[in-house]
C-alpha cells in the first residue's frame, strides 16, 4: 500500500513549489515509508510514497509507460489474469508488481480498464500528451481518495491533511460539515469530507479532469438478480467465494499475519491462511487485542454477549497458529485519541480508532501485511438490527435511530435543520436500492438494509481500518470486501442468508466442518472495547480541555452542563450514539476528538 497525491494547475509553476510538494510528501510518509518519488513539470506534480509489499526491489513510482504516468495505492487480486491478457496483446513487463499491470491495462483499455480490476485501490494516471488526469477508486471503497478544485487548481490525495498542505485549499467547515459531525458522525455522507472545499471520490467511480473540467462516472453498481440455488448449492457457492477471496489475498513478498478475534469471520480467514501456510511448511502468526484488566470490568449486553478472550485460545490451538495477544494500557488508549483523530482528518470513532492505532503499531513491529475480517456482518446480516423487527422497518439509520443523545450535548437551537439533514441522507441512500419485481416487503427491506450498511456503517469501519493501519505503515486486507462476494451476498434470499434463523447463518453453515463448533455458532460480538474505569477517567480529564476553552469555537456549540452530567453519570445514556460501538465513554471521547481536530487543523467555520 502507499500514499498518493497530485496537483494540476495552469496558474502556478509547480517547479517553483518544492517546499509545498515536500510538505505533501511528508504528510504521506507513514503510508509509504519505504520509498518516495515525484513527477514534476510546470503544470503537474504527482507524488508517491511507497510501502513495498510486492516486488520490493522494483516497482518504484511514479511509473511511466509511453504517454502515461501513474501513482497507485492498492493491491490487485487478479494481477496474473490481467497480465496474461496483456501479454497476449503484445505487452512486456519489467516487474511483477501490480502497478505496472494497472498502468499498461490503462494504456490498452483506457477508462474501461478499471472494470477489469479486482482489488483494493486508488490511483491516478496522467496523460502527458493532452494534460488530462484519470483517477479511480475500488468498487467497495477500501482505499481512500479525496480531491479538490479551487482557484485554478485541481488536487487529489490519499489523505485530507495532504490536500490542506496546498494554501489555496482552506480548512473551512460550513453548516453541512457540522451536520456531518454532530448528526451523522462518525459516519459521513458518501462523497463528503466535512471540509467545504474537499470531496471524496465515491467508491466504484472514476474521475476525468481535462481543461479544468471534471467528469465523474460510476463504473459498477449492485443490481438485483434472482438466485435460484438450493441450500446446498448456496452453501457450496459461499464457501468457494470466501475461500477464493482469502487465498488471493495471501500473496505477499513480505511477512504476513492475520487478526484473530475468536469470532466467526476472523477465524475463517485464519483457518484458510493457516492451511495454506502449513502446505508450505510454515506457521501462521495471528494477533488479537485486549485491554488491561478488561476481564474484571466486562459487562454482558445485547450487542456484546461475550468476551473474545474466551474463544481466541480455542481457535488458535485448533488451527495451529503462533498467537500474540496485544494488551493495551487504558490510559494510552485515551491519550491516542488525539493522534487517531488527526490521522483520520475528521473526528473519528473514539477509542475504537485509537485502540486500533496502538494495536497496529504493535503488529507492525513484526509484520507488514495482515488480513482482517471486516465487512462480513454488513453483507451477511450479522448485526442485531437485521434481526430485530422493531428496528428493521424503521425509516432511519438503524445504528442512529434517535438524535436525542446528539441533541443533548448541543446548545439549544444549534443545527436546527440537523434532523432534516439526517433524514435526507437516509432517503437518498435507500432510493439507490435495486429490487426484483414481486419481492416481499421483507426481501425489499433487507436489500435496503444491505445498501445502508454497505454505504454507511461499512464505510466508517473501512476508513478506520485503512487510516489506523496505514498510520502504522501496516497494510490490512479485507477479503470479505471482494466485490464478487458482495454481489453474491446482495442477491442471497434472506432465508438462505439467515440460514437456521441465525445471523450470518449461511456463512456458519459453509464452514461448520472446518472450525470448532463453539466458534461456528458463537453469537456475534463486536470489536472489543475497554470497560475499565481508568479509561473513562482519563477521557474525562482530556475532555475538560474542550469544556474550559472558551476561545475554541466548539465551546459555543456544546451544552456544557449536559456534557458534564454525562461525564458524572455515564449509565444514564441508554441509547447508543452509534450502534454498539459508542456509548457514554465514547461520546465524551468523540467530543475531545472534535476539539483536537479543530485545534490541529485550524478549522475555520462558515456559518
Amino acid at each position: 500500500m502507499c500514499g498518493i497525491a497530485g496537483i494540476l494547475s495552469q496558474s502556478i509553476d509547480l517547479r517553483e513549489k518544492r517546499p509545498m510538494i515536500e510538505n505533501i510528501s511528508k504528510s504521506l510518509e507513514m503510508r509509504g515509508p519505504d520509498d518516495r518519488g515525484e513527477y514534476i513539470t510546470q503544470s503537474t506534480a504527482l507524488i508517491h510514497r511507497r510501502l513495498a509489499v510486492i516486488d520490493p526491489q522494483r516497482g518504484s513510482q511514479p511509473m511511466r509507460f509511453g504517454r502515461y504516468v501513474i501513482v497507485y495505492n492498492g493491491e490487485l487480486y487478479n494481477t496474473q489474469e490481467i497480465r496474461h491478457s496483456l501479454i497476449l496483446q503484445g505487452y512486456h513487463f519489467d516487474t511483477h508488481c501490480d502497478t505496472e499491470v494497472v498502468l499498461k491495462a490503462y494504456d490498452k483499455w483506457k477508462e474501461k480498464s478499471v472494470e477489469m480490476l479486482n482489488g483494493i485501490f486508488a490511483y491516478a494516471v496522467y496523460d502527458t500528451q493532452d494534460s488530462s488526469l484519470f483517477i479511480a477508486r475500488d468498487r467497495i471503497g477500501v482505499k481512500p481518495l479525496y480531491y479538490s478544485q479551487v482557484k485554478g487548481i485541481f488536487a487529489f490525495a490519499s489523505r485530507i491533511k495532504s490536500l490542506l498542505c496546498i494554501p489555496q485549499i482552506r480548512p473551512v467547515v460550513d453548516e453541512n460539515g457540522l451536520n456531518e459531525i454532530f448528526m451523522l458522525g462518525p459516519a459521513k455522507t458518501p462523497g463528503h469530507a466535512v471540509f467545504r472545499d474537499i470531496k471524496e471520490l465515491l467508491p466504484a467511480h472514476y474521475l476525468i479532469y481535462k481543461d479544468e473540467k471534471i467528469t465523474v462516472k460510476e463504473y459498477w453498481t449492485l443490481d438485483a438478480y434472482e438466485n435460484r440455488e438450493t441450500v446446498e448449492e448456496a452453501v457450496e457457492h459461499t464457501h468457494w467465494l470466501v475461500k477464493d477471496s482469502i487465498e488471493r489475498q495471501l500473496v505477499s513478498d513480505v511477512a504476513l499475519a492475520t487478526f484473530l478475534s475468536g469470532g466467526l469471520d476472523s477465524s475463517i480467514i485464519s483457518k484458510i491462511a493457516s492451511d495454506r501456510y502449513k502446505a508450505d511448511g510454515k506457521i501462521l502468526d495471528t494477533y488479537s487485542v485486549d485491554y488491561t484488566d478488561n476481564d474484571i470490568y466486562f459487562k454482558k449486553s445485547l450487542f456484546q454477549p461475550n468476551k473474545d478472550s474466551d474463544y481466541i485460545d480455542l481457535i488458535s490451538e485448533a488451527i495451529g497458529s503462533n498467537h500474540h495477544n496485544i494488551v493495551l494500557d487504558n490510559s494510552a488508549v485515551a491519550d491516542a485519541l488525539s493522534d487517531s483523530a488527526i490521522a483520520r482528518g475528521v473526528p473519528g470513532f473514539a477509542d475504537v480508532d485509537s485502540s486500533l492505532l496502538l494495536f497496529c503499531k504493535e503488529v507492525k513491529k513484526n509484520f507488514t501485511v495482515c488480513l482482517s475480517g471486516e465487512c462480513a456482518d454488513e453483507i451477511f446480516g450479522g448485526y442485531p438490527w437485521y434481526h430485530r423487527k422493531e428496528i428493521l422497518f424503521e425509516e432511519c439509520f438503524p445504528w442512529s435511530r434517535s438524535t436525542d443523545v446528539r441533541r443533548s450535548i448541543l446548545r439549544d437551537g444549534f443545527l436546527k435543520n440537523g434532523e432534516e439533514y439526517m433524514s435526507n441522507a437516509y432517503s437518498r441512500t435507500v432510493e439507490k436500492t435495486s429490487y426484483l419485481d414481486g419481492e416481499s416487503a421483507l426481501e425489499r427491506r433487507m436489500r435496503e438494509m444491505f445498501i445502508l450498511n454497505l454505504n454507511w456503517f461499512m464505510q466508517t469501519l473501512l476508513s478506520r481500518k485503512d487510516v489506523m493501519s496505514m498510520e502504522s505503515s501496516l497494510e490490512v486486507r479485507v477479503p470479505f470486501c471482494d466485490y464478487r462476494l458482495v454481489e453474491y451476498a446482495y442477491n442471497l434470499p434472506w432465508a438462505l442468508k439467515a440460514l437456521e434463523g441465525r445471523e450470518k447463518g449461511i456463512l456458519r453453515k459453509a464452514f461448520e466442518n472446518e472450525l470448532p463448533q463453539e466458534i461456528v455458532w458463537r453469537k456475534k460480538s463486536p470489536y472489543p472495547k475497554t470497560h475499565n474505569p481508568v479509561y473513562f477517567k482519563r477521557v474525562c480529564e482530556l475532555a475538560e480541555q474542550a469544556l474550559r476553552d472558551r476561545g475554541c469555537p466548539l465551546y459555543d456549540m456544546l451544552n456544557i452542563e449536559n456534557v458534564r452530567k454525562l461525564m458524572e453519570n455515564p449509565d444514564a445514556l441508554t441509547e447508543p450514539w452509534y450502534g454498539q460501538l459508542m456509548r457514554a465513554p465514547q461520546v465524551i471521547a468523540y467530543i475531545y476528538q472534535i476539539y483536537v481536530w479543530i485545534q490541529d487543523y485550524k478549522v475555520e467555520f462558515a456559518l
